[in-house]
């Protein structure tokens, strides 16, 4: 897919882009006449090319767009221009349900049950309206269940799969993460109603509070078979902290049989609501905020949540890297990946950092070396006497480069403590003044003072630290690398 960067579709000026997934690419945009930032995203061309396509995305468009209610994205176009099939929808501050619960995973800790019911209330009654309207979501799975910055819970991409055409025209990779969610009749059949988002939602469910999904496989086959075959690992079995109560409306929920599960989403949350009241559990009003948000306690980085394929990440815009799902600014979620796609997803995310640290360790290697052999060549070890605060502007050099690849703000701190050292060190070696620093080692004091604080606000205030952290990556490797050049230089020749 070509980049829309700089284009205009409808009112909306294409920004730069977000994200992209199995099913779609989403920008950043802006509309002049309402002065309102919003997420755009394009659908994939070879998408467009099915002689049903236009009629289907019309019809399904017309009811998505319909949709009023505050725990689901709203969408406010959908459109084609010239062959270019977009949806606008509106921009939120937030993360994912999956990278809430990779956080979590990361940190070792469960989330909170009343978090966990709070989640599935709210995502219930938002699937509750869509199915009175008569639009079923038919991809629920927690990278399309957004936790805003004000801990509401929002569904995103309704009605996606049926415009794209469901699993038959999302991408080679990206049916198998979907199918870990999908309903034996959706997935067998193509066939499938409210029940089937109650079922997805139910795995959802399951996966918060057992911290894994109950069917998984190398193959979409080989899930899809479990789904339609296999016992449900029941729930306390795998979490002995899980409610019998709460167990088995999950139990319901996951009934293979449609007719056996819940007949609406009023029905599942009146279960649970019971399940909640035998209990005596508190259930938060609103999901609380990770520590990424700004309170007054915490400086954060900004996620940008967008209804459709990414993140930056929101890392760096890691925006959506679920396909058809929901992305991040900077940042963002693989589109239903399976193990191996998942695998695959992974290593392109993971590699511009892992390339950035191997080139940082390259970079501090090959100075060492060809400084060592130009000493050993010229006789002139007095490069090292002189110039050994290039070590230092190295080590700041390599991690300008993983700031950039990163996307992080906070490796602002260590790379300018390195690049302020290697400065005034290097001024000190090449001129043998060294009594100054009867004068200048408070400057050490201020350095760490200012670059901390220089870091703290731009994380606070910049809209986008994370293109804020790749544009100091540049500008400070370039001025790191022209520094430890001329350093190398003035202690050859000293």
């Amino acid at each position: 897919m070509h980049s829309m960067q700089g284009q205009v579709l409808g009112s909306y000026h294409i920004m730069e882009p977000l994200g992209w997934g199995g099913m779609a690419e989403v920008y950043r945009a802006y509309h002049p006449q309402l002065d309102r930032h919003a997420a755009v995203k394009v659908l994939r061309p070879d998408l467009v090319r099915d002689e049903d396509f236009l009629a289907r995305f019309r019809r399904e468009a017309r009811a998505i767009a319909a949709l009023r209610h505050p725990n689901i994205v709203q969408v406010y176009d959908l459109n084609v221009q010239d062959g270019v099939y977009y949806m606008v929808m509106e921009l939120l501050e937030g993360d994912t349900l999956k990278s809430r619960l990779h956080d979590y995973r990361m940190r070792g800790e469960q989330m909170p049950m009343g978090e966990i019911v709070r989640i599935v209330l709210d995502a219930l009654d938002g699937l509750g309206y869509a199915h009175d309207e008569g639009v079923v979501h038919r991809d629920i799975k927690p990278s399309n269940i957004l936790l805003t910055r004000r801990g509401e819970v929002v569904l995103a991409d309704f009605g996606i799969a049926q415009i794209a055409g469901e699993t038959r025209h999302t991408a080679s990779g990206a049916l198998m993460g979907t199918l870990e969610y999908v309903a034996p009749e959706q997935g067998l059949e193509g066939q499938c109603d409210g029940r089937s988002d109650l079922y997805s939602l139910g795995i959802v469910f399951y996966e918060m509070l057992t911290d894994r999904t109950p069917f998984r496989a190398d193959t979409p086959l080989a899930i899809l078979l479990k789904h339609l075959n296999d016992p449900l690992p029941r729930p306390r079995v795998l979490c002995p902290r899980v409610p019998e109560s709460i167990e088995q409306v999950v139990i319901k929920s996951l009934s293979k049989d449609p007719q056996k599960r819940y007949a609406d989403a009023a029905e599942m949350a009146a279960a649970l609501g019971d399940a909640i009241r035998i209990l005596g559990l508190a259930v938060p009003e609103r999901v609380s905020l990770p520590v990424s948000f700004t309170t007054p306690d915490a400086p954060h980085e900004p996620v940008v949540v967008l209804s459709g394929a990414q993140r930056q990440g929101l890392v760096g815009a890691r925006e959506a890297r679920d396909g058809t799902t929901v992305g991040m600014s900077p940042v963002v979620d693989q589109n239903g990946l399976g193990a191996d796609a998942v695998a695959r997803d992974n290593h392109r995310e993971g590699h511009p950092v892992g390339r950035a640290i191997v080139q940082a360790v390259g970079l501090l290697l090959l100075g060492n070396t060809a400084a060592l052999t130009v000493a050993a060549l010229t006789d002139r070890w007095s490069l090292f006497v002189s110039g050994w605060p290039v070590e230092l502007l190295l080590v700041g050099l390599g991690l300008c480069s993983i700031m950039k690849a990163a996307s992080c703000i906070w490796l602002l701190i260590p790379i300018g403590i390195l690049l302020g050292n290697g400065l005034i060190l290097s001024y000190t070696t090449l001129t043998f003044r060294w009594q100054q620093w009867r004068f200048l080692w408070p400057f050490e004091l201020w350095l760490v003072l200012c670059v901390v604080g220089v870091t703290l606000w731009l994380a606070r205030r910049s809209s986008s630290p994370q293109r804020t952290s790749q544009w100091l990556g540049k500008v400070l490797g370039w001025m790191a690398a022209t520094w430890s050049l001329l350093v190398a230089v003035a202690a050859t020749v000293a």
